[in-house]
């Protein structure tokens, strides 16, 4: 089995991280990862 990831451009990457900065700013300090972001913690 091959997984494979390509991205054509940047724009879904800036998506993430300006979606991962507002999901942070309500959050109490600690250690997170995209998981936590993209409310993936259930699998």
């Amino acid at each position: 089995i091959e997984l494979t990831h390509r991205a054509e451009d940047r724009t879904m990457f800036a998506q993430g991280a300006i979606k991962a900065a507002l999901w942070a700013r309500s959050q109490k300090p600690g250690l997170y990862s995209m998981t936590d972001v993209l409310g993936l913690t259930d699998f």
